[in-house]
């Protein structure tokens, strides 16, 4: 780490506004263990019910938007020039 800059987990995208595919290592958990939830539980929670289902994607979405928000390069919108 050179100090200059924080180390982002996700870094903001190049176009456009949001991040990126994860920058460290972390950022990488996040995403598979987030992506693995999605997959294994939400099959299961959708023949459940249809409502349980939105609620739990809108939960897990949040989730995953606070977490970016937190450990992410602040979202502005990007047109693909290096600052």
């Amino acid at each position: 780490m050179n100090g200059d800059k924080p180390r982002y987990w996700f870094p903001a995208k190049r176009y456009g506004w949001g991040w990126g595919a994860p920058a460290t290592w972390q950022g990488w958990v996040v995403l598979l263990v987030w992506l693995a939830m999605m997959l294994i539980l939400g099959p299961w929670i959708v023949q459940q019910s249809r409502p349980l289902f939105y609620a739990f994607l809108s939960l897990m979405v949040g989730t995953l938007i606070t977490i970016c928000w937190a450990t992410g390069e602040p979202p502005k919108w990007r047109w693909g020039k290096k600052e």
